[in-house]
């Protein structure tokens, strides 16, 4: 499971009944990201059409023991827009539903993450030699979450996305080898061809 934090707008809106509305974007299309520990990435739009009815939940700093919301139970909504990944849920009236409530209005919370498994993405240099992972598909949606921290990924949520760009770079490496040695072995069969006539 790989978790990637976005620095976007999370914002409250307080309803007439009383409830209290918590709706961001977990993820954000085209943009790419800072560096991740030798490469860049960026989510393709469209990367999660196909899991928007995974069992999804909403957590605070994806801490399963503080659950907000939860797509099976019909508290989560989850949406793609033009920007990306949306989600909104009211506020469950619990201890730390309000704790959230309040850091966000003091402005203290106003990032979001999500938590996902890959299925399929592509790796490309980009002009300043970068790079770069756009993930086109995911495979599954563990959770969304309203966090603390967006610009500080843990490593060991990276380590699945570093082993993609080593076998990314050993398979450059191999299609390179074998072009040289296509590339040699034309060479020879050219130098055998003058040498018989």
């Amino acid at each position: 499971m790989e978790k990637r934090y976005f620095n976007t707008e999370t914002r409250t809106e307080k309803r007439d009944d009383g409830t209290t509305t918590v709706t961001g974007h977990a993820s954000v299309f085209n943009q790419l990201s800072d560096d991740l520990g030798g490469f860049r990435e960026m989510i393709a739009p469209g990367a999660f059409s196909d899991v928007l009815d995974n069992d999804v939940r909403a957590l605070v700093n994806h801490d399963p023991s503080k659950l907000l919301a939860r797509t099976t139970s019909g508290t989560l909504k989850l949406e793609e827009t033009e920007t990306g990944l949306q989600y909104s849920f009211n506020v469950p009236s619990t201890t730390y539903g309000n704790d959230l409530v309040i850091s966000m209005e003091r402005g203290d919370l106003t990032s979001s993450s999500f938590a996902f498994t890959v299925q399929s993405d592509t790796w490309d240099i980009n002009d300043d030699g970068d790079d770069i992972r756009t993930i086109n598909k995911v495979k599954r949606l563990y959770d969304v979450s309203p966090v603390t921290y967006p610009a500080y990924p843990d490593a060991d949520d990276l380590t699945l996305a570093k082993r993609s760009l080593a076998l990314h770079k050993e398979k450059q490496e191999n299609d390179k080898q074998e072009k040289d040695l296509v590339k040699r072995s034309l060479l020879r069969l050219k130098i055998e061809l003058k040498k018989r006539k």
